[in-house]
Parts: C-alpha cells; structure tokens; sequence
C-alpha cells in the first residue's frame, strides 16, 4: 500500500529520528518529497509510505505519539471543482500525473494520491483553482 502525508514538527520533535524509526520499527519504504525543516521551529515533511497497512498504521500511531502531525496530502492540496476551467496548464506541469485530462471529455481530473504537493500547479492555474496548504 501506499500513501502520502504531510507530517507537521513542532519546536520540540524537529530533531528527532522519527523518519528511521518508521523505516527501522515498522518496515515502511518511505520517499522524502518536500521539506521544510527549520531548527526550533514548526517544520513538515511530505512523505510517500509504501507498507503493509497494518504496519503503516501502528506508524501513524507512533507519529502521534511522538506529537507530530500526520494528515492524509488530501487535506493539504485542493482543487477548487467550482472554478477550474479545465485549460489544462496544470497537467503540463504536473511531475507526478496527479493532474491529468479525461479522454473524450477533456476535463482536468485530479488524483491526490499521486500528488507530490510541489505546487506548480499552484502557479501556471489561471483561474488559481488549485491551493498547497501546510
């Protein structure tokens, strides 16, 4: 199985080997995607967890327990269904395919869980339907 999740450090866990521990403890693969980390400050990490559900579970518990924040990348990228115009600048830009456009109807369809949360798409969205939030 995998998933994607944003995983929010605080002033007091930013230093910790939480990321090993889910690789060495749980059994996960786990591909860094995007990384903010700021010594004594709050910092996130997008993070790609290939595993057994189970085990990527009892993971996700350990994370709280450790007090960091684990949401689902659903929660942190959007698109705004109301707005898109379905142009299609997004889906030339988008690196992982997340953003792609439905044959014969040539609407932009979004999958979040390919997404990387880079936010290009945030960037080349003329009617800006399209929202990264941390």
């Amino acid at each position: 199985m995998k998933r994607i999740y944003v995983l929010h450090f605080n002033q007091n866990n930013y230093d910790k080997p939480i990321v090993y521990q889910l690789i060495k403890n749980y059994d996960l693969v786990v591909n860094i995607l995007r990384a903010v980390i700021l010594p004594r400050k709050e910092s996130y990490l997008v993070l790609e967890i290939i595993g057994d559900e189970v085990l990527i579970e009892q993971g996700l518990t350990f994370l709280k327990e450790s007090g960091v924040e684990a949401e689902s990348i659903r929660k942190s990228v959007k698109r705004n269904e109301d707005i898109c115009t379905s142009c299609g600048a997004c889906t030339a830009i988008c690196p992982t395919g997340a953003l792609y456009i439905e044959r014969p109807s040539m609407k932009v369809l979004f999958a979040p869980e390919n997404c990387s949360a880079c936010g290009l798409c945030v960037n080349v969205c003329p009617p800006r339907a399209m929202e990264v939030n941390f």
